[in-house]
């Protein structure tokens, strides 16, 4: 793994981790644009990590920090590139920044059916809550 970077990604990145989204991610969200990812950089330039190797993106989290609750999203890694400990590298860069800012628990959205990543989140030490359900309502058209 010594080959592998982790780091913040920058203006520059966003186009990139949009394409890599539509390879590596499942499902999509009503933030994934340039607007979306733009909004996100711009308000917390460390909450978007990135893994690279050999100068190519291989995966992505957002650890977003809200001052109350650690969040995880979008923890994606290369089909190429998986069960390669990315994921893990991640998570760990994530649950460092979340310390390091106060953070006393992460939590991660996991689509339902994606049992690929319960797997993997398992693996990291994390645990489904069933008595939850998140509920959403679209702010715009």
């Amino acid at each position: 793994m010594s080959d592998l970077r982790i780091r913040a990604a920058g203006p520059e990145d966003l186009d990139t981790v949009l394409a890599f989204w539509k390879v590596a991610a499942e499902g999509t969200s009503i933030s994934d644009d340039r607007d979306g990812v733009q909004r996100l950089v711009d308000r917390d330039p460390e909450a978007l990590i990135l893994a690279e190797r050999d100068g190519r993106l291989v995966g992505t989290v957002i650890a977003g920090f809200d001052g109350w609750r650690c969040h995880l999203y979008r923890l994606a890694v290369h089909p190429e590139s998986r069960r390669q400990g990315i994921g893990s590298a991640l998570l760990s860069a994530a649950e460092e920044r979340f310390v390091r800012l106060g953070g006393r628990r992460g939590d991660a959205m996991v689509l339902q059916r994606n049992e690929t990543a319960h797997h993997a989140w398992r693996a990291a030490g994390y645990t489904p809550e069933e008595h939850w359900r998140r509920w959403v309502k679209p702010l715009t058209d």
